[in-house]
């Protein structure tokens, strides 16, 4: 469901059971049991370390709608909050995700090209990340040849006694009757040529039952 179609906006504020450090944030949804603990980074860690049931959520106020949620994360999470040592947040509220507008991704983005193109300039660095790029394929190449060669390669393996008895007893009465895709056919011949034909059928002019057992050099 999009965000403009939920009713309930509200801001959380979820704690650290083993810790004390808390994570506030703002959350819009059609559920308040929905089990939404929070997305910031070092609360994701948070209860990755401690597990769910070491954190515990509460609601601090309720908003109408989604650009007065906005406005209200703005002024709780602000500079004096993410400087406390217990505030798990990294950076200012108000936008949700990332906390960056359009315009500061847009930003950040040439920021990072400028970096790189930088960066390029250094043929030290140029130089390890060569490097490091071809360990990476090195190991990935490794990585498949040890999987070719514990999973694909058959060559050499022989089956145990338990293994033989196991497919003996699952081919047992297999192709028998009419589970035999020959079941209810008979060879015909004329003395030159086979074939087969079910039983019960007629048999055409010149031809009985039986067949002609060719040798290898005998044209068909």
């Amino acid at each position: 469901m999009a965000r403009k179609e939920k009713k309930i906006h509200y801001i959380y504020k979820t704690t650290c059971k083993v810790t004390g450090k808390y994570y506030i944030g703002m959350h819009s949804t059609h559920n308040l049991d929905d089990g939404y603990l929070g997305s910031g980074k070092r609360l994701r860690y948070s209860i990755q370390k401690y597990g769910v049931d070491s954190h515990i959520k509460e609601i601090l106020e309720f908003l109408p709608n989604r650009d007065e949620l906005k406005l209200r994360e703005r002024e709780i999470v602000n500079e004096v909050l993410i400087k406390d040592n217990f505030c798990l947040n990294l950076i200012l509220g108000g936008e949700g995700g990332r906390g960056f507008t359009q315009e500061e991704q847009k930003l950040n983005s040439i920021k990072s090209n400028e970096k790189q193109k930088i960066l390029r300039q250094n043929p030290e660095w140029v130089s390890k990340k060569s490097l490091k790029q071809s360990e990476t394929r090195k190991k990935n190449y490794e990585d498949k040849i040890w999987i070719k060669k514990h999973f694909f390669n058959w060559s050499g393996l022989k089956h145990s006694e338990k293994s033989k008895q196991k497919m003996s007893e699952s081919s047992k009465n297999k192709g028998l009757g009419e589970k035999n895709s020959q079941f209810g056919t008979c060879w015909i011949t004329n003395g030159i040529d086979n074939k087969k034909i079910h039983k019960g059928c007629e048999i055409p002019f010149g031809w009985g039952l039986g067949r002609v057992l060719k040798t290898p050099n005998t044209p068909s």
